[in-house]
Protein backbone atom coordinates (compact mmCIF):
# COMPACT_ATOMS: atom_id res chain seq x y z
CA UNK A 1 0.00 0.00 0.00
CA UNK A 2 2.78 2.34 0.86
CA UNK A 3 4.35 1.59 -2.52
CA UNK A 4 1.16 2.40 -4.34
CA UNK A 5 0.87 5.68 -2.43
CA UNK A 6 4.37 6.54 -3.59
CA UNK A 7 3.27 6.48 -7.25
CA UNK A 8 2.07 9.93 -8.26
CA UNK A 9 -0.57 10.54 -10.89
CA UNK A 10 0.78 12.00 -14.11
CA UNK A 11 -0.61 15.28 -15.27
CA UNK A 12 -1.38 15.14 -19.01
CA UNK A 13 -0.27 18.74 -19.38
CA UNK A 14 3.07 17.98 -17.76
CA UNK A 15 3.48 15.03 -20.09
CA UNK A 16 3.00 17.26 -23.13
CA UNK A 17 5.37 19.84 -21.74
CA UNK A 18 8.07 17.28 -21.04
CA UNK A 19 7.68 15.78 -24.51
CA UNK A 20 7.95 19.15 -26.11
CA UNK A 21 10.98 20.04 -24.10
CA UNK A 22 12.76 16.88 -25.25
CA UNK A 23 12.54 17.77 -28.99
CA UNK A 24 15.18 19.89 -30.76
CA UNK A 25 14.39 23.59 -30.70
CA UNK A 26 13.92 23.87 -34.52
CA UNK A 27 14.65 21.85 -37.67
CA UNK A 28 16.88 24.64 -38.96
CA UNK A 29 19.32 23.99 -36.16
CA UNK A 30 20.19 20.63 -37.85
CA UNK A 31 19.67 21.40 -41.65
CA UNK A 32 20.16 25.07 -42.34
CA UNK A 33 18.17 26.50 -45.30
CA UNK A 34 21.28 27.46 -47.27
CA UNK A 35 22.59 23.87 -47.01
CA UNK A 36 19.38 22.41 -48.55
CA UNK A 37 19.62 24.91 -51.37
CA UNK A 38 23.18 23.85 -52.06
CA UNK A 39 22.04 20.23 -52.38
CA UNK A 40 19.30 21.14 -54.87
CA UNK A 41 21.52 23.21 -57.18
CA UNK A 42 23.82 20.37 -58.33
CA UNK A 43 20.74 18.27 -59.12
CA UNK A 44 19.18 21.06 -61.20
CA UNK A 45 22.47 21.61 -63.00
CA UNK A 46 22.62 17.92 -63.96
CA UNK A 47 19.05 17.98 -65.31
CA UNK A 48 19.73 21.15 -67.27
CA UNK A 49 22.98 19.74 -68.65
CA UNK A 50 21.17 16.55 -69.70
CA UNK A 51 18.52 18.42 -71.68
CA UNK A 52 21.11 20.71 -73.27
CA UNK A 53 23.06 17.62 -74.33
CA UNK A 54 19.90 16.03 -75.77
CA UNK A 55 19.11 19.22 -77.70
CA UNK A 56 22.65 19.38 -79.09
CA UNK A 57 22.61 15.70 -80.09
CA UNK A 58 19.15 16.07 -81.65
CA UNK A 59 20.23 19.13 -83.61
CA UNK A 60 23.43 17.44 -84.74
CA UNK A 61 21.51 14.32 -85.78
CA UNK A 62 19.03 16.39 -87.78
CA UNK A 63 21.83 18.31 -89.49
CA UNK A 64 23.67 15.09 -90.38
CA UNK A 65 20.45 13.61 -91.82
CA UNK A 66 19.81 16.72 -93.93
CA UNK A 67 23.40 16.65 -95.16
CA UNK A 68 22.99 12.97 -96.06
CA UNK A 69 19.86 13.77 -98.08
CA UNK A 70 21.63 16.54 -99.98
CA UNK A 71 24.08 14.01 -101.39
CA UNK A 72 22.42 11.70 -103.94
CA UNK A 73 23.20 7.99 -103.81
CA UNK A 74 23.86 8.13 -107.55
CA UNK A 75 24.90 10.91 -109.90
CA UNK A 76 24.60 10.85 -113.69
CA UNK A 77 26.91 12.87 -115.89
CA UNK A 78 26.52 13.28 -119.66
CA UNK A 79 29.52 12.08 -121.61
CA UNK A 80 31.52 14.75 -123.41
CA UNK A 81 30.01 17.69 -121.52
CA UNK A 82 31.35 19.89 -118.76
CA UNK A 83 28.90 19.96 -115.87
CA UNK A 84 28.94 21.81 -112.60
CA UNK A 85 28.17 19.92 -109.42
CA UNK A 86 27.52 22.09 -106.36
CA UNK A 87 25.90 20.38 -103.38
CA UNK A 88 27.08 22.90 -100.76
CA UNK A 89 27.85 20.27 -98.12
CA UNK A 90 30.99 20.04 -95.92
CA UNK A 91 32.27 16.79 -97.38
CA UNK A 92 35.25 15.88 -99.51
CA UNK A 93 36.62 12.67 -100.90
CA UNK A 94 37.79 10.89 -104.02
CA UNK A 95 36.42 9.56 -107.32
CA UNK A 96 37.80 6.39 -108.84
CA UNK A 97 36.83 3.79 -111.43
CA UNK A 98 36.97 0.02 -111.25
CA UNK A 99 40.26 -0.02 -113.14
CA UNK A 100 41.62 3.28 -111.82
CA UNK A 101 45.22 3.22 -110.65
CA UNK A 102 45.97 4.76 -107.27
CA UNK A 103 47.70 7.73 -108.92
CA UNK A 104 44.58 8.45 -111.01
CA UNK A 105 42.22 8.87 -108.05
CA UNK A 106 40.55 12.28 -108.33
CA UNK A 107 40.08 14.41 -105.17
CA UNK A 108 36.74 16.24 -104.84
CA UNK A 109 35.32 18.87 -102.51
CA UNK A 110 31.52 19.15 -102.54
CA UNK A 111 31.52 22.26 -100.36
CA UNK A 112 32.23 24.40 -103.42
CA UNK A 113 31.34 24.23 -107.14
CA UNK A 114 32.95 21.27 -108.87
CA UNK A 115 33.28 21.07 -112.66
CA UNK A 116 33.33 17.52 -113.98
CA UNK A 117 33.75 16.06 -117.44
CA UNK A 118 34.08 12.50 -118.73
CA UNK A 119 34.56 11.45 -122.33
CA UNK A 120 33.64 7.77 -122.09
CA UNK A 121 30.59 5.87 -120.90
CA UNK A 122 31.80 4.41 -117.62
CA UNK A 123 30.84 3.94 -113.98
CA UNK A 124 32.79 5.45 -111.10
CA UNK A 125 32.59 5.46 -107.32
CA UNK A 126 32.87 8.54 -105.11
CA UNK A 127 33.75 8.05 -101.44
CA UNK A 128 33.11 11.15 -99.34
CA UNK A 129 34.01 12.04 -95.77
CA UNK A 130 32.32 14.52 -93.47
CA UNK A 131 34.71 17.45 -92.92
CA UNK A 132 37.18 15.35 -94.88
CA UNK A 133 37.66 13.08 -91.85
CA UNK A 134 34.63 10.91 -91.00
CA UNK A 135 33.63 8.30 -93.66
CA UNK A 136 30.14 9.41 -94.66
CA UNK A 137 28.71 8.08 -97.92
CA UNK A 138 29.49 6.20 -101.11
CA UNK A 139 28.03 7.61 -104.32
CA UNK A 140 27.72 5.81 -107.66
CA UNK A 141 28.73 8.06 -110.56
CA UNK A 142 27.42 7.04 -113.99
CA UNK A 143 28.65 8.63 -117.20
CA UNK A 144 25.74 8.35 -119.65
CA UNK A 145 24.86 9.42 -123.15
CA UNK A 146 22.74 12.51 -123.53
CA UNK A 147 19.07 11.70 -124.11
CA UNK A 148 16.15 13.65 -125.51
CA UNK A 149 12.47 12.99 -124.80
CA UNK A 150 9.22 14.45 -126.10
CA UNK A 151 7.15 15.77 -123.16
CA UNK A 152 3.65 14.33 -123.61
CA UNK A 153 1.24 15.64 -120.97
CA UNK A 154 -1.73 13.82 -122.51
CA UNK A 155 -4.36 11.94 -120.45
CA UNK A 156 -4.52 8.18 -120.96
CA UNK A 157 -6.79 5.38 -119.83
CA UNK A 158 -4.92 2.61 -118.04
CA UNK A 159 -5.82 -1.06 -117.79
CA UNK A 160 -3.57 -3.70 -116.27
CA UNK A 161 -4.10 -7.41 -115.71
CA UNK A 162 -2.38 -8.93 -112.70
CA UNK A 163 0.08 -11.80 -112.74
CA UNK A 164 -2.32 -14.42 -111.38
CA UNK A 165 -5.22 -13.66 -109.04
CA UNK A 166 -4.54 -11.11 -106.30
CA UNK A 167 -5.91 -11.88 -102.83
CA UNK A 168 -7.07 -8.59 -101.32
CA UNK A 169 -8.66 -9.93 -98.11
CA UNK A 170 -9.77 -13.05 -96.26
CA UNK A 171 -13.20 -13.44 -94.73
CA UNK A 172 -15.53 -15.98 -93.22
CA UNK A 173 -18.97 -17.04 -94.44
CA UNK A 174 -21.95 -18.97 -93.15
CA UNK A 175 -21.88 -22.67 -93.97
CA UNK A 176 -24.67 -25.17 -94.58
CA UNK A 177 -24.69 -25.97 -90.87
CA UNK A 178 -24.99 -22.21 -90.12
CA UNK A 179 -21.55 -22.10 -88.51
CA UNK A 180 -18.84 -19.68 -89.63
CA UNK A 181 -16.42 -21.12 -92.19
CA UNK A 182 -12.86 -19.89 -92.88
CA UNK A 183 -11.22 -22.38 -95.28
CA UNK A 184 -8.32 -20.09 -96.22
CA UNK A 185 -7.51 -18.79 -92.75
CA UNK A 186 -3.77 -19.00 -91.93
CA UNK A 187 -3.17 -20.36 -95.45
CA UNK A 188 -3.70 -17.31 -97.67
CA UNK A 189 -3.31 -13.64 -96.88
CA UNK A 190 -3.80 -10.24 -98.51
CA UNK A 191 -1.13 -9.60 -101.13
CA UNK A 192 -0.78 -13.23 -102.24
CA UNK A 193 -0.97 -13.98 -105.97
CA UNK A 194 -2.64 -17.29 -106.88
CA UNK A 195 -0.89 -18.50 -110.03
CA UNK A 196 -2.25 -22.04 -110.50
CA UNK A 197 -4.93 -24.41 -109.25
CA UNK A 198 -3.89 -28.08 -109.31
CA UNK A 199 -1.13 -27.18 -111.76
CA UNK A 200 -3.40 -25.31 -114.18
CA UNK A 201 -2.42 -21.68 -114.85
CA UNK A 202 -5.12 -19.12 -114.18
CA UNK A 203 -6.39 -16.71 -116.82
CA UNK A 204 -8.70 -14.72 -114.59
CA UNK A 205 -10.82 -14.66 -111.46
CA UNK A 206 -13.86 -16.10 -113.27
CA UNK A 207 -11.91 -19.25 -114.10
CA UNK A 208 -10.65 -19.47 -110.52
CA UNK A 209 -14.14 -19.10 -109.04
CA UNK A 210 -15.46 -21.82 -111.35
CA UNK A 211 -12.66 -24.22 -110.38
CA UNK A 212 -13.34 -23.72 -106.67
CA UNK A 213 -17.09 -24.18 -107.16
CA UNK A 214 -16.50 -27.40 -109.12
CA UNK A 215 -14.17 -28.89 -106.49
CA UNK A 216 -17.00 -30.69 -104.65
CA UNK A 217 -15.13 -30.09 -101.42
CA UNK A 218 -11.95 -31.84 -102.53
CA UNK A 219 -8.61 -30.39 -101.41
CA UNK A 220 -7.06 -28.02 -103.95
CA UNK A 221 -3.37 -27.32 -104.53
CA UNK A 222 -2.87 -23.58 -105.00
CA UNK A 223 0.45 -22.31 -106.33
CA UNK A 224 0.94 -18.86 -104.86
CA UNK A 225 3.54 -16.12 -104.99
CA UNK A 226 4.19 -14.27 -101.74
CA UNK A 227 6.92 -11.66 -101.31
CA UNK A 228 8.69 -12.99 -104.38
CA UNK A 229 8.63 -16.61 -103.18
CA UNK A 230 6.56 -19.25 -105.01
CA UNK A 231 5.18 -22.29 -103.18
CA UNK A 232 2.12 -24.56 -102.95
CA UNK A 233 -0.68 -24.40 -100.40
CA UNK A 234 -3.34 -27.07 -99.83
CA UNK A 235 -6.80 -25.74 -99.05
CA UNK A 236 -10.24 -27.37 -98.87
CA UNK A 237 -13.27 -25.38 -100.11
CA UNK A 238 -16.44 -25.47 -98.01
CA UNK A 239 -20.09 -24.87 -98.88
CA UNK A 240 -22.00 -21.73 -98.06
CA UNK A 241 -25.71 -21.64 -97.21
CA UNK A 242 -26.56 -21.98 -100.92
CA UNK A 243 -24.39 -25.06 -101.31
CA UNK A 244 -21.71 -23.29 -103.36
CA UNK A 245 -18.10 -24.15 -102.56
CA UNK A 246 -16.06 -21.14 -101.42
CA UNK A 247 -12.63 -20.33 -99.96
CA UNK A 248 -13.55 -17.18 -98.08
CA UNK A 249 -11.27 -14.75 -99.92
CA UNK A 250 -11.78 -11.51 -101.86
CA UNK A 251 -9.87 -11.42 -105.13
CA UNK A 252 -8.97 -9.08 -108.00
CA UNK A 253 -7.36 -9.66 -111.38
CA UNK A 254 -7.15 -6.16 -112.90
CA UNK A 255 -6.99 -2.44 -112.24
CA UNK A 256 -7.93 0.59 -114.31
CA UNK A 257 -7.88 4.35 -114.08
CA UNK A 258 -6.84 7.66 -115.64
CA UNK A 259 -3.36 9.15 -115.60
CA UNK A 260 -1.02 11.31 -117.65
CA UNK A 261 1.70 10.22 -120.06
CA UNK A 262 5.02 11.82 -119.17
CA UNK A 263 7.25 11.31 -122.19
CA UNK A 264 7.83 9.54 -125.47
CA UNK A 265 11.30 8.46 -126.62
CA UNK A 266 12.72 7.98 -130.11
CA UNK A 267 11.65 4.31 -130.20
CA UNK A 268 8.03 5.06 -129.21
CA UNK A 269 8.70 3.95 -125.65
CA UNK A 270 6.63 5.84 -123.09
CA UNK A 271 6.69 6.54 -119.38
CA UNK A 272 3.64 7.62 -117.38
CA UNK A 273 2.35 8.39 -113.87
CA UNK A 274 5.74 8.79 -112.16
CA UNK A 275 4.68 6.22 -109.57
CA UNK A 276 3.54 2.62 -109.65
CA UNK A 277 -0.02 1.29 -109.62
CA UNK A 278 -0.74 -0.06 -106.16
CA UNK A 279 -3.73 -2.13 -105.13
CA UNK A 280 -6.30 0.05 -103.37
CA UNK A 281 -6.88 -2.51 -100.61
CA UNK A 282 -3.43 -3.96 -99.90
CA UNK A 283 -1.42 -0.84 -100.95
CA UNK A 284 1.11 -3.21 -102.55
CA UNK A 285 2.62 -2.62 -105.98
CA UNK A 286 0.63 -4.77 -108.39
CA UNK A 287 2.45 -7.43 -110.39
CA UNK A 288 1.48 -7.01 -114.03
CA UNK A 289 0.98 -9.81 -116.53
CA UNK A 290 -0.14 -7.44 -119.28
CA UNK A 291 -1.61 -4.00 -119.70
CA UNK A 292 -2.88 -1.49 -122.21
CA UNK A 293 -3.19 2.25 -122.75
CA UNK A 294 -6.46 3.60 -124.11
CA UNK A 295 -7.68 6.90 -125.43
CA UNK A 296 -9.57 8.88 -122.84
CA UNK A 297 -11.52 12.11 -122.68
CA UNK A 298 -11.58 14.40 -119.64
CA UNK A 299 -15.25 15.09 -118.97
CA UNK A 300 -15.17 16.66 -115.51
CA UNK A 301 -12.81 18.36 -113.07
CA UNK A 302 -13.45 18.34 -109.33
CA UNK A 303 -11.45 21.14 -107.74
CA UNK A 304 -9.24 20.28 -104.83
CA UNK A 305 -9.76 21.90 -101.44
CA UNK A 306 -7.89 21.52 -98.18
CA UNK A 307 -8.53 18.02 -96.86
CA UNK A 308 -10.15 16.74 -100.08
CA UNK A 309 -8.01 16.16 -103.19
CA UNK A 310 -9.55 17.08 -106.53
CA UNK A 311 -9.87 14.71 -109.46
CA UNK A 312 -9.92 14.53 -113.25
CA UNK A 313 -12.76 12.31 -114.45
CA UNK A 314 -12.18 10.61 -117.77
CA UNK A 315 -14.28 8.36 -119.99
CA UNK A 316 -12.51 5.23 -121.22
CA UNK A 317 -13.92 2.97 -123.91
CA UNK A 318 -12.07 -0.34 -123.69
CA UNK A 319 -12.73 -1.30 -127.29
CA UNK A 320 -9.87 -2.73 -129.31
CA UNK A 321 -9.84 0.23 -131.70
CA UNK A 322 -9.26 2.62 -128.78
CA UNK A 323 -6.15 0.80 -127.60
CA UNK A 324 -3.09 3.01 -128.20
CA UNK A 325 -0.26 1.23 -126.43
CA UNK A 326 1.03 -1.73 -124.44
CA UNK A 327 2.08 -1.58 -120.77
CA UNK A 328 4.96 -3.92 -120.02
CA UNK A 329 6.31 -2.62 -116.69
CA UNK A 330 4.66 -1.43 -113.48
CA UNK A 331 7.37 -0.18 -111.13
CA UNK A 332 7.73 2.29 -108.26
CA UNK A 333 9.01 4.84 -110.81
CA UNK A 334 5.92 4.61 -113.03
CA UNK A 335 4.40 2.52 -115.80
CA UNK A 336 6.29 1.92 -119.02
CA UNK A 337 5.66 0.37 -122.41
CA UNK A 338 5.36 1.05 -126.12
CA UNK A 339 2.99 3.43 -127.90
CA UNK A 340 1.44 2.59 -131.27
CA UNK A 341 3.00 4.38 -134.24
CA UNK A 342 -0.30 6.06 -135.09
CA UNK A 343 -0.64 7.52 -131.61
CA UNK A 344 3.05 8.44 -131.43
CA UNK A 345 2.63 10.50 -134.59
CA UNK A 346 -0.09 12.53 -132.84
CA UNK A 347 2.11 13.52 -129.89
CA UNK A 348 3.01 17.13 -130.55
CA UNK A 349 6.13 18.86 -129.36
CA UNK A 350 9.88 19.06 -129.63
CA UNK A 351 12.19 16.52 -128.04
CA UNK A 352 13.94 18.16 -125.07
CA UNK A 353 17.18 17.22 -123.31
CA UNK A 354 16.87 15.28 -120.07
CA UNK A 355 17.70 17.49 -117.09
CA UNK A 356 19.78 15.64 -114.51
CA UNK A 357 19.30 16.06 -110.75
CA UNK A 358 22.19 18.46 -110.32
CA UNK A 359 20.78 20.69 -113.07
CA UNK A 360 17.40 21.19 -111.39
CA UNK A 361 17.14 24.46 -109.48
CA UNK A 362 14.68 25.92 -107.01
CA UNK A 363 12.48 28.55 -108.57
CA UNK A 364 10.19 28.84 -111.58
CA UNK A 365 9.32 25.83 -113.74
CA UNK A 366 6.34 24.57 -115.78
CA UNK A 367 4.15 21.51 -115.94
CA UNK A 368 2.51 20.26 -119.13
CA UNK A 369 -1.02 18.97 -118.68
CA UNK A 370 -4.28 18.56 -120.58
CA UNK A 371 -7.46 19.56 -118.77
CA UNK A 372 -9.88 20.01 -121.64
CA UNK A 373 -11.88 17.44 -123.62
CA UNK A 374 -10.12 16.96 -126.97
CA UNK A 375 -7.82 19.85 -126.02
CA UNK A 376 -4.06 20.12 -126.44
CA UNK A 377 -1.75 20.01 -123.40
CA UNK A 378 -0.97 23.44 -121.93
CA UNK A 379 2.00 24.75 -119.96
CA UNK A 380 1.27 25.98 -116.44
CA UNK A 381 3.68 27.84 -114.17
CA UNK A 382 4.84 26.30 -110.91
CA UNK A 383 7.58 27.01 -108.39
CA UNK A 384 10.06 24.40 -107.22
CA UNK A 385 10.18 24.93 -103.46
CA UNK A 386 12.67 22.25 -102.41
CA UNK A 387 14.85 19.47 -103.81
CA UNK A 388 15.46 16.17 -102.06
CA UNK A 389 18.28 14.51 -103.98
CA UNK A 390 18.20 11.35 -101.88
CA UNK A 391 14.67 11.26 -100.46
CA UNK A 392 13.54 8.06 -98.72
CA UNK A 393 10.61 8.05 -101.17
CA UNK A 394 11.91 8.13 -104.74
CA UNK A 395 8.63 9.70 -105.95
CA UNK A 396 9.07 12.81 -103.76
CA UNK A 397 12.37 14.27 -104.89
CA UNK A 398 10.91 17.57 -106.14
CA UNK A 399 8.62 19.70 -103.99
CA UNK A 400 6.43 22.02 -106.07
CA UNK A 401 3.73 24.67 -105.73
CA UNK A 402 1.28 25.74 -108.43
CA UNK A 403 1.43 29.49 -109.08
CA UNK A 404 -0.44 29.71 -112.40
CA UNK A 405 -3.78 31.46 -111.86
CA UNK A 406 -5.41 29.59 -114.76
CA UNK A 407 -4.64 26.21 -113.23
CA UNK A 408 -5.64 27.35 -109.75
CA UNK A 409 -8.97 28.53 -111.15
CA UNK A 410 -9.65 25.26 -112.98
CA UNK A 411 -8.43 22.68 -110.50
CA UNK A 412 -7.40 24.42 -107.29
CA UNK A 413 -3.88 23.12 -107.89
CA UNK A 414 -2.80 19.51 -108.34
CA UNK A 415 -5.54 16.90 -108.67
CA UNK A 416 -5.71 13.15 -109.08
CA UNK A 417 -5.26 12.23 -112.72
CA UNK A 418 -2.46 14.77 -113.21
CA UNK A 419 0.13 12.25 -112.01
CA UNK A 420 2.71 11.95 -114.74
CA UNK A 421 2.42 15.53 -116.01
CA UNK A 422 5.97 16.40 -117.13
CA UNK A 423 7.90 19.11 -115.28
CA UNK A 424 10.02 21.40 -117.49
CA UNK A 425 12.72 23.89 -116.54
CA UNK A 426 15.24 25.85 -118.62
CA UNK A 427 14.33 24.00 -121.81
CA UNK A 428 14.76 20.53 -120.30
CA UNK A 429 12.41 17.83 -119.05
CA UNK A 430 13.36 17.33 -115.40
CA UNK A 431 10.58 15.30 -113.78
CA UNK A 432 6.91 14.43 -113.43
CA UNK A 433 4.15 15.31 -110.97
CA UNK A 434 3.37 12.44 -108.56
CA UNK A 435 1.53 13.56 -105.42
CA UNK A 436 -0.62 16.34 -104.00
CA UNK A 437 -0.58 17.61 -100.42
CA UNK A 438 -3.98 16.69 -98.96
CA UNK A 439 -4.10 19.81 -96.77
CA UNK A 440 -2.85 22.15 -99.52
CA UNK A 441 -3.82 21.20 -103.09
CA UNK A 442 -1.59 23.93 -104.52
CA UNK A 443 1.46 21.95 -103.38
CA UNK A 444 2.76 18.52 -104.21
CA UNK A 445 5.70 16.33 -105.14
CA UNK A 446 7.39 15.17 -108.29
CA UNK A 447 9.92 12.52 -109.30
CA UNK A 448 13.21 13.33 -111.04
CA UNK A 449 13.07 12.25 -114.68
CA UNK A 450 16.39 10.43 -114.33
CA UNK A 451 14.79 8.27 -111.64
CA UNK A 452 11.94 7.42 -114.02
CA UNK A 453 14.46 6.45 -116.69
CA UNK A 454 16.30 4.15 -114.28
CA UNK A 455 13.40 1.71 -114.02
Amino acid sequence: MEKKDAVKKRNPENCMQNSAASLPHAPSSVFPAHAAGKKRKPCLRKILAFWILMAVLGGAGGWIYQTWQKIPSSIRIRAGEEQELFLDVPVSGTIYGEKTAQKDVIPVNLNRPLTVQASQIQDYTMDVKLFGIVPFKQVDVHVVEGQRLIPAGVPVGIYIKTEGILVIAESDFEGLDHSRKEPARYLLRAGDYILKVDGVELEGKKQFTEQVAASEGKELCLTICRDGQTFDVMVTPQQNTEGVYKLGIWIRDNAQGVGTMTYLDEKNGFGALGHGINDTDTADLMEVQSGSLYKTKIVNIRKGISGTPGELTGVIDYKKENRIGVISINSVEGIFGTLSQEEADEIQGEALPVGLKQEVKKGEAQILSCLEEDGAPQLYTIEIKALHLDHDNINRGIEIQVTDERLLEKTGGIVQGMSGSPILQNGKIIGAVTHVFVNDPTRGYGIFIENMLSH
